[in-house]
């Protein structure tokens, strides 16, 4: 497992949490899109939030589901990741 989350992991973890297949590339590609374009909502995001608490046994920060993109909630968790690395 590593300590970064990547795109492809995100794609999964909306796919797991949300029930929304969405491929990686396109995720990337829109990563600055808000994350209804998606079709994922707050309830969803809070979903993927949870399975990251649960998957690396730490609190992900409150502003974390309040993410607008996927760019913004990469960044945020990635960061908190790696300060608890």
């Amino acid at each position: 497992m590593s300590d970064r989350i990547t795109v492809e992991e995100l794609a999964g973890l909306m796919k797991k949490a949300a029930g929304i297949t969405v491929a990686p590339q396109d995720l990337e590609q829109m990563a600055d899109s808000g994350f209804d374009a998606f079709g994922l909502d707050s309830l969803g995001l809070l979903g993927i939030v949870g399975e990251l608490e649960n998957r690396y046994g730490t609190p992900m920060p409150p502003d974390a589901e309040k993410s607008k993109t996927p760019r913004q909630f990469l960044d945020l968790v990635n960061s908190t990741l790696l300060a608890g690395a």
